[in-house]
């Protein structure tokens, strides 16, 4: 009796109807900024705030952001850019007409390092770092309605 495996029905599953792809969707390019000496959790608050945005907005409002991590965001935003023009260089691209369409902030290797404490202790400091991945493409039509 403890050795039946259960009947498992599985259902038919229906085809689902492949959209077409337009040339818009496949006009994407991407930079990665790996370990940067920088806490994930802080570098995030600066990719939350420009998420969505286009990248001449972005990078006008990380100019006058306070957070150290504005600076490292921007030029991330900057060279993703700088790629999407270099990857297609028949079109011209301009920074008011690419919209940042996904970027991502990973967690990185770990150092570990110690802090002596009272009483021979020691306390463990960890130094945070981080990956920040930046994905470009030009404004769609819905993009460009709201």
């Amino acid at each position: 009796m403890a050795d039946e495996q259960p009947d498992v029905q599985v259902e038919d599953v229906e085809a689902v109807e492949t959209v077409e792809t337009t040339d818009v969707e496949l006009l994407e390019a991407r930079a990665i900024q790996r370990h940067l000496r920088r806490a994930p959790r802080k570098v995030r608050l600066v990719a939350d705030f420009v998420r969505g945005n286009t990248v001449a907005k972005a990078i006008e409002k990380l100019a006058f952001t306070k957070k150290d991590a504005a600076g490292d965001v921007a030029k991330v935003i900057k060279s993703a850019a700088a790629n999407l023009r270099d990857k297609f260089d028949d079109e011209s691209f301009e920074n008011e007409d690419l919209v940042i369409k996904k970027i991502v902030v990973d967690e990185g290797m770990t150092l570990k390092r110690i802090q002596p404490a009272p009483q021979g202790r020691a306390h463990r400091i960890n130094k945070r770092s981080c990956h920040i991945t930046v994905v470009v493409g030009p404004k769609t039509e819905l993009e460009t309605t709201k």
